[in-house]
């Protein structure tokens, strides 16, 4: 068994059943309980299991990885995904840009675009779009949360409203196996509802270590979306509710 295929395993199980010892995975696996402890550090740090004494356990679904970490995990998948939604994005467009790393890469591979008008509540995001002095870039009020500079609470809501566009780009924390959109704040959830129903358009950009992080706060699901950009091929569950609600798929490779 090849390493990703082993460490996609390893997750599964350790979501069935809760918690599996290294023993028991190495046994499992026909492997040394070292690979096994290389295999749950490697999967601890792109926050798909938790590391515990002697096993690995489900990932936190009240808690998110530091934003440090995030802005690092999995960047060039980010940056490939970005690249490619930009490519669906024309000049002289309209657009909301949420919360999350992915979309500061998307803010990124955008700045070569003109005459945009990106409504956010994102200050990371405001300040890459802002070297491009033809995009016009629109702050919404609401609460700044200092850990990474998102702005977040019914202020955010009420001033998103007030504006119908083109697109709306959102990221997530997490995608269940039956569709579900799920993200840890619902203070942030309540942000990204409101963009996705004043978008003409909306475009989901998540790599595929979301495809097995199960946050608690559910903000919607698949069917709610026009366009999904990732890296990887979702979980064929995701792919039948795409498939039911007419979402174009878009791998970048």
């Amino acid at each position: 068994m090849q390493r990703e295929e082993r460490h996609a395993s390893i997750v599964k199980l350790v979501g069935q059943r809760g918690f599996m010892s290294i023993d028991a995975l190495a046994q499992h696996f026909n492997v040394t309980p070292q690979t096994i402890r290389r295999d749950i550090n490697e999967l601890s740090d792109q926050d798909l299991v938790s590391r515990y004494h002697g096993g690995a356990g489900l990932a936190s679904s009240v808690e998110n990885t530091a934003y440090t970490t995030r802005q690092v995990q999995q960047l060039s998948e980010k940056q490939r995904i970005a690249a490619l939604c930009a490519q669906h994005i024309p000049s002289d467009s309209s657009l909301f840009i949420n919360i999350g790393t992915t979309n500061e890469e998307v803010a990124r591979a955008l700045l070569k675009h003109s005459r945009l008008r990106v409504i956010t509540n994102n200050l990371q995001v405001a300040s890459i779009l802002c070297e491009n002095p033809s995009v016009e870039v629109i702050i919404t009020g609401g609460v700044v949360r200092p850990v990474d500079r998102a702005i977040v609470g019914e202020a955010a809501s009420d001033f998103v409203s007030q504006f119908r566009v083109d697109f709306g780009i959102i990221g997530i924390s997490g995608i269940d196996a039956d569709g579900s959109l799920l993200d840890f704040d619902y203070r942030e959830v309540r942000v990204s509802q409101a963009i996705i129903e004043n978008s003409r358009q909306v475009f989901l950009v998540a790599d595929h270590t979301k495809f097995e992080r199960k946050p608690m706060v559910r903000l919607g699901d698949v069917g709610m979306l026009d366009a999904f950009f990732t890296d990887k091929t979702p979980p064929q569950s995701v792919l039948d509710q795409m498939e039911k609600h007419d979402v174009r798929l878009y791998v970048a490779d």
